[in-house]
């Protein structure tokens, strides 16, 4: 079984309360240490690489991030999906390519660009050809930046979630969405769902996998976690 098979064998037959937890490692130092922790796989955040390289979000070069992510996936054993943004202007082939170069095992994609939601059938169109250079290499996690664009409508986020998974999307990540939701997102989406969780703030992954999620994600927030304790630590060096 290829890792990209393991990958989406770990999102299958999930029961409420045990939702697969995907730590979001910045570097190859700290993916070692998920892994070690004896986390099955791992999903790279783009705006904690971002931080890792020196950029704010959304600002890393395409080779830049390949790299990153090689680094990354190099580092470990465990299946790595990789957070890609928008694609970088890349052709779904091409794109692909870059990811399968990278060992990656999935990529999480993003349906809105400088804060804008993309339109939603032109985006399922360009997800539908993702999914078909990609064939069943890849795991496509298709986000909804409906209530991060600022689109509170759950309506709205379920319309664009029917039709990425139409066009192949192996998992839907409505980011930002208010945790009361999730039983009404759950209840519409066909298909697993990622959710996003803050480390000490908030639902825990139990509870937000108990309201209807398949799966866990933090974006940057155990690299910025890290960065404040590596802040407390160079005060206390300090004469």
């Amino acid at each position: 079984m290829s890792k990209a098979d393991v990958f989406r064998a770990l999102h299958q037959h999930r029961a409420p309360g045990d939702p697969l937890v995907l730590p979001g490692p910045w570097d190859a130092a700290s993916a070692r240490v998920f892994a070690e922790a004896g986390f099955p796989a791992l999903a790279t955040p783009s705006a904690g690489v971002a931080a890792s390289l020196g950029y704010e979000d959304g600002q890393v070069p395409a080779d830049e991030m390949f790299a990153a992510v090689a680094r990354i996936i190099r580092a470990v054993d465990v299946p790595v999906s990789a957070d890609v943004e928008g694609g970088y202007g890349l052709a779904p082939r091409e794109l692909v390519e870059r990811l399968l170069e990278a060992g990656a095992v999935g990529c999480n994609l993003e349906d809105s660009e400088d804060g804008v939601l993309k339109d939603p059938r032109a985006h399922a169109d360009w997800l539908a050809e993702v999914r078909q250079a990609a064939g069943d290499r890849l795991f496509v996690n298709a986000r909804v930046d409906t209530f991060a664009c600022g689109v509170a409508d759950p309506e709205r986020a379920l319309e664009r979630a029917a039709l990425y998974v139409a066009a192949g999307a192996d998992c839907v990540y409505p980011i930002e969405a208010p945790p009361q939701l999730l039983p009404l997102l759950r209840a519409g989406i066909q298909g697993p769902i990622n959710i996003g969780a803050v480390p000490g703030e908030g639902p825990s992954p139990a509870e937000l996998g108990a309201r209807g999620a398949t799966r866990i994600t933090f974006g940057p927030g155990l690299q910025r976690r890290a960065a404040r304790a590596l802040r407390e630590i160079a005060a206390d060096l300090r004469p």
